[in-house]
């Protein structure tokens, strides 16, 4: 799991770095806004819910249903790691997938859901999902080959996650005022439009030398990958993302507390996604300074207590001040679990296969996600019945911060596969 870098201080590599960063910062601010799961979307179709009359059940399956996409990243990688379209495995890839997200987006907009059709909206939205959660895949995949060579991979997750916070805090501002106002029908044509930007930006600025395809590279390319999954370093990253992901209390059950519970209005209730993403920000760029000179086994304990202590934060939400003191503070914690679980599973990844087995490490910890959001639903309803939606809502919380403290059982297998890969 060692990454040795080569980056060197000449002109020619200092360019070459800055465009690597302002490449994957656009691609990513551009995901900040456009991803249907938890960007500018996200809380007016949670309102849109709301106002059909669904449960947080409803809400939670809803949107773990709509998260599955993320879970077939292996799937994604294996194309774009192994099937060139026109001798290019990214860029055309690219090019495909924003010209989906756009045209999905759009049709949201320009052909409206009738009022408590869940199922359509819910298959309707499922198209930008994959093409934004393709897109992601190619995207880390340029990032390992481009930044593992050059020891940049911290680096250059710090800067893509800080831009996709920033796009998020945009999102966060314009979909609680959406949602407040019952405008959540544009919010498909902006996202639409926002898609947009990452199609030019894959046809202008990302570059790649076509190849002829060679027989056997599938097969070769399988056996690549295999033996990477057989890695102690990636089956223990597997075992962690696995594990670190699996929270019951989420944004949906957040979202159904804070504007039902506390009666909080939905633009302020966006307004704390906003100040999420800005402690978020700081988290990632925090990482980038420090990922390098810290030991990855002592970064692994890190990454543990903040995702226990932002999902605690949560205890203290009582009202307006309170929920905006701690969105800030648990964006920057749960980042900066984040950004180690990344930069775990891009140190794992072999560079032949990198689009492959980083987005298989990606998929168990969004198929983990996924799960845990269904579950979670589930639960705040059958609690809220049984003990009141208060307890409910702090029972969550605590079981979210226990399951995440199980990963510690884990720390010794990590620090032995570390041991063994270096």
């Amino acid at each position: 799991m060692t990454e040795v870098s080569t980056v060197t201080k000449s002109p020619s590599s200092r360019r070459e770095t800055t465009g690597l960063v302002l490449l994957f910062g656009a691609m990513y601010f551009v995901q900040g806004i456009a991803e249907p799961t938890e960007g500018l979307i996200a809380q007016p179709v949670r309102s849109l819910l709301k106002s059909w009359g669904y449960s947080a059940a409803g809400i939670a399956g809803f949107g773990a249903l709509l998260a599955l996409p993320w879970s077939l990243k292996p799937l994604y990688g294996l194309l774009t790691d192994f099937v060139p379209i026109n001798g290019t495995r990214r860029r055309s890839y690219l090019l495909l997938t924003s010209a989906a997200s756009v045209l999905g987006l759009a049709c949201l907009y320009f052909i409206p859901v009738p009022v408590g059709a869940y199922r359509q909206l819910l298959f309707l939205l499922l198209v930008p999902t994959v093409g934004v959660a393709f897109s992601d895949v190619v995207v880390d995949a340029l990032m390992v080959e481009k930044g593992q060579p050059r020891g940049l991979t911290g680096l250059l997750q710090s800067v893509q996650w800080a831009a996709m916070y920033g796009g998020s805090i945009l999102a966060g501002l314009v979909g609680g005022y959406l949602s407040q106002h019952g405008h959540q029908q544009e919010g498909f044509l902006m996202c639409a439009v926002t898609s947009f930007a990452t199609l030019l930006l894959a046809w202008f600025y990302v570059k790649e030398t076509p190849q002829a395809a060679k027989k056997g590279r599938l097969g070769l390319a399988t056996k690549e990958l295999a033996a990477a999954a057989r890695k102690p370093a990636v089956l223990a990253a597997a075992a962690f993302l696995f594990l670190w992901s699996f929270n019951p209390f989420s944004m949906s059950v957040l979202y159904l507390h804070m504007t039902k519970q506390l009666a909080i209005s939905e633009q302020f209730y966006g307004f704390t996604i906003s100040l999420l993403s800005v402690g978020a920000i700081v988290g990632s760029l925090a990482y980038g300074t420090y990922c390098r000179r810290v030991p990855m086994s002592r970064l692994i304990h890190l990454a543990i207590a903040a995702g226990v202590l932002s999902t605690l934060a949560y205890c203290g939400v009582t009202g307006k001040t309170s929920a905006a003191i701690i969105s800030v503070i648990v964006g920057f914690t749960y980042l900066t679990g984040s950004m180690v679980q990344f930069d775990l599973a891009a140190r794992a990844c072999p560079v032949a296969a990198a689009g492959t087995t980083f987005a298989m490490l990606m998929a168990l910890s969004n198929l983990s996600l996924s799960m845990s959001t269904a579950l979670g639903g589930w639960l705040y309803d059958d609690w809220s019945a049984k003990w009141g939606a208060t307890t409910a809502f702090n029972s969550l919380v605590i079981a979210g911060a226990l399951s995440t403290c199980a990963c510690w059982l884990l720390v010794p297998l990590l620090n032995s596969a570390i041991k063994s890969d270096a």
